[in-house]
């Protein structure tokens, strides 16, 4: 653990300076000693001659250990410092890393899980009976059909809450689930910006995208909607004839991302993992809380990922690198973690 590096960094140091400190007060005390001698050798005149001579050399020992203990304070002291720099960098460097890992694994996960969604929407709204009502809603149970076919269609894919045709118009002329969604048929989504931009769509390749919302005609639920044009004869440059929205069940697949990710027993009470939108909206998070509503204050600093202290805490984000043909919306993973230790 790198907390460890930085404990037994300080316990070095502290036991250093005690073997220095006991030596340089052996050494003093062996100096006071030796000029003592040579005090009492001067006394003894002649006598004392020889005794003097190792008093002198002893004197001279006892500094060489006092200048030898000064040096390796000297020499000691840098080096326990720069390895107590190295651990405490490690005790935020680690997590952090750990953090933004974590925050890319998230925002990847539900970027691949939606590229399936953009191309669910281009296969479906090729469909027999979804091109065919929206060339001719009129014609006799083709309105029936369709809806048939959405709902076999929802039958296979549980992640939808359902399926929607507009016509040219605007107006939701077929759906999969008219026994769960009474009010869905006559609906005007002309002004809806998913309806809009699929019937922008050059052609059958493309596809439109929106933010998570909140559904009304849905049971208020938050959906993530993708939708692209509905063209004549379900050919790829054929005219645009209507519009295919599919609605992503986002709050129970979102919410297993986030509640998902591989923490220990011991991260998981100290971390938040969240999905932002592209203005930091939380889109997701631990618990669902602030769902739709709060703006998480990231700071990015213009990185694509990284992660920064505030405080006790580690903030770890990570934009979305896309996932093949999908380019993702901006969102971010992001992950904020309270310190293990902050006590070093």
């Amino acid at each position: 653990m790198p907390q460890r590096v930085v404990h037994l960094a300080n316990e070095v140091s502290e036991l250093a300076t005690e073997k220095l400190r006991a030596i340089e007060r052996v050494a003093n005390q062996t100096q006071m000693l030796a000029l003592n001698a040579r005090i009492q050798a001067a006394h003894a005149g002649e006598r004392g001659a020889a005794f003097s001579v190792v008093s002198e050399e002893v004197g001279q020992v006892a500094g060489h250990v006092k200048a030898l203990s000064e040096g390796l304070s000297e020499e000691l002291a840098p080096r326990v410092g720069e390895i107590d720099r190295l651990g405490r960098d490690l005790v935020e460097s680690v997590p952090g890393q750990r953090a933004t890992d974590l925050a890319l694994y998230a925002v990847e996960l539900i970027d691949r899980n939606l590229f399936e969604r953009s191309c669910d929407v281009r296969w479906w709204a090729t469909d027999a009976a979804v091109v065919d009502v929206c060339a001719d809603p009129q014609a006799e149970g083709a309105v029936q059909y369709a809806c048939h076919r959405l709902g076999v269609i929802l039958s296979s894919y549980t992640v939808y809450l359902d399926l929607w045709v507009a016509d040219r118009s605007g107006r939701v002329i077929a759906h999969g689930r008219p026994d769960r969604y009474r009010d869905v048929i006559g609906t005007d989504v002309s002004a809806e910006p998913w309806f809009q931009k699929s019937m922008a769509t050059r052609s059958g390749e493309d596809f439109a995208v929106d933010d998570i919302t909140r559904n009304q005609r849905l049971d208020n639920e938050p959906v993530a909607t993708y939708a692209t044009a509905i063209r004549t004869g379900g050919e790829t440059n054929g005219e645009a004839i209507g519009a295919l929205g599919i609605f992503f069940e986002w709050g129970p697949q979102a919410q297993g991302i986030v509640d998902g990710l591989r923490m220990s027993d011991e991260e998981r009470p100290r971390t938040r993992a969240m999905l932002l939108d592209a203005n930091h909206r939380v889109i997701a998070s631990t618990g669902g809380e602030g769902l739709l509503t709060e703006h998480f204050p990231l700071r990015t600093d213009n990185r694509e990922g990284g992660y920064y202290t505030e405080g006790n805490r580690i903030i770890g984000f990570h934009r979305t690198p896309g996932y093949e043909t999908y380019e993702g919306l901006g969102w971010l993973g992001c992950i904020v973690q309270e310190r293990a230790d902050t006590q070093l």
